[in-house]
């Protein structure tokens, strides 16, 4: 019924030919009952979950933006009395895997529909979010290939080769929000489908003991334990919210939230280029209760480009991250990490800008007019998560930089602060169902503000003008799990004043997400 076709959109009920049509709500809604008709149809009969004898602590994610170790604070919080062992992975994916061999091939597929009525929008910019309605779908693909060649207590290696493709497209081609409704979608539509190299990575363990905590097995840490007191080093090509960053609660597009400042910080313009990737390194100590990284990477030639500067000399991405397991609650898991950036690129200065547009000298802003070399751009960021009971978890962020200079990899964020959480479905029999909710709020300095209520563009943001306000994000989501390694979410989000314009908005974004474990 459904056909999927290489541009990665649907053709039969998903049809993107007429990009402007006029939503109209009771094709949305018969829309929306079709895809999730469709894929409940495809679960096998009795797959239902069975609650486990006692409640779960921590459902497990398999995805991948939480592939990365979790280990971190397993070993100093202690266990809750009512948890149980976690399930097998094999449980929670459609293929086993082993826990013991020195490979690892596995993938996951992600498939993300949303759609949005028409809103109040009395004018609209080159980079507007779109007034009238439009619904648009994403599929975002990855095979996880790694190998250990060694492997010891105190000595660990993972050579890690990670292949995407990311099809399909975001509503308004993921421009007008800074806060955009799907992490999935890159931010360049003409980059196409085509498969690419996403990882290639080297993960290098020394043990500084033979105390051993159990860490997850999963494409970034084949290593089933590591040592409690340990170096980490990493080199190559990643992503930082692989490593940085990192929240239990709001980090993956894939189980959780799908919002870009829900699962990350909004105003952590973090090295990366248009599909979220960069090459660099990481060195990172471990210890009983807390974690320290340092990383040094690669930035784009361009604000959102697709290739990175290789000139470190001029251009490069710092970062530093202290990280404390500490709960608030005896009994209970919780943690705690303070980040620190620093960016030199070839970047605009929005004062700049707008003055030459003040003095005749450009007949619109334009920040790309006024970059220099070796720009400095800085900013800070906290990152919370505390268990409060068996099921719910709660999670928090706060995000500041210093707003003069270009947004320039990421989103168009200079303060951010966002609290939520998540409800495991033990009470009603579904132990990896979740529900979750969380409120972000983001906002962006004077001189920033200056240059798009004048008229500039930025990468995401342009609405030709501007009547200023925060932008203010309400996600919510029920995440099923049906069998093996799929799972089916509704969301819901609302934004209130998007792109930071109180003339436009409010908006409704609807969300089905079909993911898929293999």
């Amino acid at each position: 019924m459904f056909q999927y076709d290489p541009s990665g959109l649907w053709t039969s009920y998903f049809n993107q030919e007429s990009d402007q049509i006029l939503f109209k709500f009771p094709k949305s809604r018969r829309d929306l009952c079709a895809l999730v008709f469709l894929v409940l149809g495809v679960v096998p009969a009795g797959s239902g979950q069975t609650a486990p004898a006692e409640p779960l602590l921590h459902p497990i994610d398999f995805s991948a933006l939480l592939f990365a170790p979790q280990n971190k604070g397993s070993d100093s919080s202690g266990a809750s009395p009512e948890a149980i062992e976690e399930p097998h992975a094999a449980d929670l994916t459609l293929f086993p895997h082993s826990d013991s061999a020195p490979w690892l091939i596995q993938g996951q597929s992600n498939i993300i529909f949303q759609s949005h009525p028409g809103f109040h929008s009395p004018y609209q910019g080159t980079n507007s979010f779109h007034g009238g309605g439009e619904y648009k779908t994403s599929l975002l693909g990855t095979l996880f290939l790694a190998y250990s060649p060694t492997h010891s207590v105190r000595y660990h290696t993972d050579l890690i080769v990670d292949f995407e493709s990311a099809g399909g497209r975001g509503l308004s081609e993921a421009l007008g929000l800074a806060g955009f409704t799907n992490l999935d979608v890159v931010r360049n539509p003409n980059l196409g489908s085509t498969p690419y190299l996403a990882r290639g990575e080297i993960r290098q363990v020394i043990g500084l003991t033979d105390e051993t905590v159990h860490a997850p097995r999963g494409p970034f840490s084949l290593a089933a334990d590591l040592p409690v007191r340990r170096f980490e080093f990493r080199i190559g090509k990643f992503s930082l919210p692989d490593v940085f960053d990192i929240n239990e609660v709001g980090s993956d597009s894939h189980l959780q939230f799908m919002d870009w400042t829900v699962d990350n910080d909004g105003a952590w313009d973090y090295a990366a280029d248009t599909r979220g990737y960069t090459v660099g390194g990481v060195a990172e100590y471990d210890d009983r209760n807390w974690s320290f990284r340092y990383g040094f990477f690669a930035m784009p030639t361009v604000a959102n480009g697709i290739s990175l500067d290789w000139a470190f000399s001029r251009a490069r991405g710092q970062n530093w991250e202290y990280e404390w397991r500490h709960s608030l609650l005896h009994g209970r898991e919780g943690a705690i990490r303070i980040l620190a950036y620093r960016n030199n690129a070839h970047m605009g200065n929005y004062r700049e800008a707008v003055r030459a547009f003040v003095a005749g000298i450009d007949p619109v802003p334009d920040i790309t007019a006024h970059e220099r070399l070796g720009a400095v751009k800085y900013g800070f960021g906290w990152n919370s998560e505390q268990e409060i009971t068996p099921e719910l978890r709660l999670f928090s962020r706060v995000g500041w930089n210093e707003g003069q200079h270009e947004s320039f990899a990421y989103t168009e964020v200079d303060q951010t602060v966002e609290f939520g959480g998540d409800y495991a479905g033990n009470q009603w029999g579904r132990p990896f169902d979740k529900i979750g909710i969380a409120y972000d709020s983001n906002a962006i300095k004077k001189d920033h503000q200056n240059y798009l209520k004048d008229g500039g563009l930025g990468f995401i943001l342009g609405d030709g003008r501007l009547n200023y306000s925060r932008e203010n994000i309400l996600e919510s989501y029920y995440n099923l799990h049906t069998w093996k390694g799929v799972y089916y979410a509704l969301g819901m989000t609302h934004l209130d004043h998007p792109g930071y314009n109180r003339d436009r908005g409010p908006v409704w974004v609807e969300s089905v997400r079909m993911h898929v474990d293999f």
